[in-house]
C-alpha cells in the first residue's frame, strides 16, 4: 500500500525518515511517495487534507485533531528546543532596555511597531512569539531559510527563527533578542512542542498502526546508524556545514524523538490546552495513536 508522506527538508526530519525512505527497515508492506516542503507549506496541505502522514508544527495541529492523529515518534520536542528572536544589534536601540517582571514572565516593551518576519502563521514558533511578546508588529510570512538574510538587509527588524539558523545567525552578526523556548519553560514548567508526525484519520485503524511502528523503527534505525544516511540528510540541508547539520540533529533527535513518554505527552496536551484558553481554537478530539 502507498501512502503519501511529508516532511520537511531540514537535518532532524530527514535524518530520521532515510530508513523508512530507501526501505532499510520492515515498512510492513507500505511504501511511501514523499514530499518536502518547508513546514508551514505542510501545515497548509493539512488544512487541505492532501498528505496521508505529515510532519505538522503543533500549533497547526491544534486546529486539526478531528482530521489527523499524532503518532507517538518522530517528533521535535523537548528542552532548550525553542525558536529565537533576532535583530541586528542596532535594531535593539529601540526597544527599550527595561524588562518588566511577574513570577513567571518576562516580557519586552517594544518603543514602535517593528517589522517581524515569521516562518509561517501556523508554526509553533509564530504561537509562542505572541505569547511572550508584546507590541505593535507587522508580520511578514517568509520562509524559514529566508528570514536570517531578510534580518541582515534590513527588509525586517526583527526574525523569527527555526531549524538550521539557530546555528548561523551570529555569524551573520545577528544577536539574540528573545529564547521563546526558555520562555516557555520558565513560565510552564513544560516542555516545548514543536513539530510531530501525524497520520490521517481517514486512514483504515491497522494502516494508522503500522505508520506508527514503521515510523518508530525508521527513528531507532537513524540513531542505532548515525552515518548510514548523511548524504541523504546533506542533499536536502540548507546548509551545508556538516558541524551545523551534526549540531541541528543532536538538538532535535532525542528521547522524545523515539517516543513521546509521559513528558511529551503532557506538554503536547498542555499545549493545546492553552490554545483553547486562549480562544485560538475550539474543542480538540482524542489526539494520541496508541
Amino acid at each position: 500500500m502507498q501512502l503519501t508522506l511529508g516532511i520537511s527538508p531540514c537535518p532532524n526530519d530527514t535524518f530520521i525518515f532515510e530508513a523508512l525512505i530507501h526501505q532499510k527497515i520492515d515498512t510492513e508492506g507500505l511504501t511511501f511517495k514523499t514530499y518536502y516542503e518547508d513546514v508551514e507549506t505542510l501545515n497548509q496541505w493539512a488544512f487541505q487534507s492532501r498528505l496521508s502522514v505529515t510532519k505538522l508544527s503543533y500549533f497547526a495541529f491544534a486546529h486539526l485533531t478531528s482530521s489527523y492523529l499524532l503518532l507517538g515518534a518522530g517528533s521535535a520536542l523537548g528542552f532548550g528546543v525553542g525558536p529565537l528572536v533576532i535583530a541586528k544589534p542596532s535594531t535593539l536601540n529601540q526597544i527599550q532596555p527595561s524588562l518588566f517582571f511577574d513570577e513567571i514572565q518576562q516580557t519586552y516593551r517594544l518603543v514602535k511597531p517593528l517589522r517581524v518576519a515569521i516562518p509561517g502563521r501556523y508554526t509553533t514558533a509564530n504561537f509562542l512569539f505572541n505569547l511572550a511578546i508584546r507590541g505593535e508588529f507587522v508580520f511578514e510570512e517568509r520562509l524559514f531559510s529566508t528570514i536570517e538574510d531578510a534580518v541582515v538587509d534590513g527588509e525586517v527588524d526583527l526574525g523569527l527563527i527555526i531549524h538550521e539558523n539557530r546555528f548561523t545567525y551570529e555569524s551573520k552578526g545577528l544577536v539574540q533578542l528573545l529564547d521563546l523556548g526558555e520562555f516557555w519553560e520558565r513560565q510552564h514548567q513544560q516542555a516545548i512542542p514543536l513539530g510531530g508526525i501525524v497520520v490521517s484519520r481517514s486512514l483504515p485503524f491497522d494502516v494508522q498502526h503500522k505508520v506508527a511502528r514503521v515510523v518508530e523503527r525508521s527513528v531507532r534505525y537513524a540513531l542505532e546508524n548515525p552515518s548510514a544516511g548523511m548524504d541523504f540528510v546533506r542533499s536536502y540541508a540548507q546548509n551545508m556545514d556538516d558541524e551545523v547539520i551534526k549540531n541541528h540533529i543532536q538538538l532535535y533527535v532525542n528521547e522524545y524523538s523515539v517516543s513521546l513518554g509521559s513528558v511529551g505527552k503532557a506538554a503536547v496536551s498542555f499545549l493545546l490546552e492553552k490554545a483553547k484558553m486562549l480562544g485560538l481554537i475550539g474543542l480538540y478530539e482524542e489526539h494520541f495513536l496508541l
